[in-house]
């Protein structure tokens, strides 16, 4: 091997780059004393850029393909200087690759509420989050003005300083859009454009820009959140009369499904409440209640057709009122409570000593736990005694 041979073949005449991370931009060609063959074959990828740096100018951006490293299509090679010992001279210069497709699912979000003016609310505070895309649109500028001579920058190296720039454009853009905050919702897709296109104006001076940038979630306050929904709870609920009406319905229900009551307490409960529910609806209707059926109807229309005018009392003949509502009671015993039972069950409780004039009793209505003895329904229960048993 010819000494020519030997030299020739010292220097590495391939130069290329394969990305097998995630989030590295730039990549620097390692090379020992950074020296470059002349005439070496330079490949470019697509997603790819490399730009050549020589004596720590820049020199030139290639774009993806096969390049050979010479004079003719590199003017910069013109000013080399070149040994003089029959074979072309290497030249100390960097290559670095520069990775020009997206970065995607990258993060942001706003770290304290923004202030703004709601035209509903007036001054309240809102958080929002979501994400974005970022890519590298001028190699140039980015080695330039945020690269320098890193070997290897990755991304996480400047998200931080772009989460600040689209934090700080969606603040003002958000404050000055005049969007009611019941209204952002449905134009996440109108003010991330608005958004995405403030930001892109600032990031283009670092040789980078921003394909999409989307908004996931704009909330407000805990506080301002619980209001909205007492207000929201309000507008369903609608007539209150109504509402109450279904509220009774639905205690009616689950009183009859309780079987604690015994011997169909749930069912009498269910029955008085439902009777209840309907005297009152009746009373609604007018001051005779129900419409009279069929055959109560010749006793309504007396008074004007068969009746003299001094007998229109007939009337009295009509349904009689329903009976009152049966209490139901709990008792408390042992720090438990117990129930609900009618006033017969509690007799039969009374007789057997299941519970005294102390025990605490409660029912609807009742302001507070009270003894047995101190309530005047069931006081009774306990002064009417049973004879003497027989041989005494």
């Amino acid at each position: 091997m010819g000494i020519f041979d030997f030299l020739t073949g010292e220097f590495i005449d391939v130069i290329h780059w394969v990305d097998d991370t995630r989030d590295t931009m730039v990549w620097r060609f390692e090379r020992e004393d950074h020296e470059i063959k002349y005439g070496a074959k330079l490949t470019v990828r697509e997603g790819q850029a490399a730009v050549f740096v020589h004596e720590g100018q820049l020199a030139d951006v290639f774009t993806p393909g096969l390049y050979m490293l010479e004079t003719n299509n590199m003017p910069i090679m013109t000013t080399l200087q070149h040994w003089d010992h029959g074979f072309k001279s290497p030249f100390k210069s960097e290559i670095y690759y520069v990775n020009t497709t997206r970065f995607t699912d990258l993060k942001w979000g706003t770290k304290n509420p923004i202030m703004l003016r709601d035209p509903e609310f007036g001054p309240t505070r809102i958080r929002a989050f979501g994400t974005y895309t970022v890519r590298v649109k001028d190699p140039a500028l980015f080695m330039t003005e945020i690269v320098g001579t890193d070997g290897e920058f990755t991304m996480d190296e400047i998200s931080y300083q772009v989460r600040n720039i689209i934090v700080q454009e969606f603040s003002r853009v958000i404050a000055g859009s005049g969007i009611p905050v019941l209204d952002m919702a449905a134009n996440t897709a109108d003010l991330g454009k608005m958004i995405a296109a403030e930001i892109s104006q600032i990031v283009a001076g670092y040789g980078l820009s921003i394909p999409e940038f989307y908004i996931e979630n704009i909330s407000l306050p805990p506080a301002v959140e619980e209001a909205l929904d007492k207000r929201t709870s309000m507008g369903l609920a609608g007539d209150l009369g109504k509402f109450t009406q279904y509220s009774a319905a639905e205690a009616m229900t689950k009183a009859a499904a309780n079987p604690n009551g015994g011997g169909g307490m749930g069912a009498g409960l269910g029955m008085g409440m439902g009777m209840a529910m309907a005297n009152q609806m009746a009373g609604n209707q007018g001051p005779w209640g129900a419409q009279p059926t069929a055959q109560h109807a010749p006793v309504q229309h007396a008074p004007v057709q068969h009746v003299p005018v001094q007998h229109a009392p007939a009337a009295v003949h009509a349904a009689p009122p329903p009976p009152p509502v049966e209490h139901v009671w709990h008792i408390a015993e042992g720090g438990e409570t117990k129930g609900p039972f009618s006033k017969a069950k509690l007799g039969r409780m009374a007789t057997s000593g299941e519970i005294t004039r102390e025990t605490y009793v409660w029912t609807a209505g009742q302001d507070g736990w009270l003894r047995a003895e101190d309530v005047q329904e069931l006081a009774q229960l306990f002064t009417i005694l049973p004879p003497p048993p027989p041989g005494m």
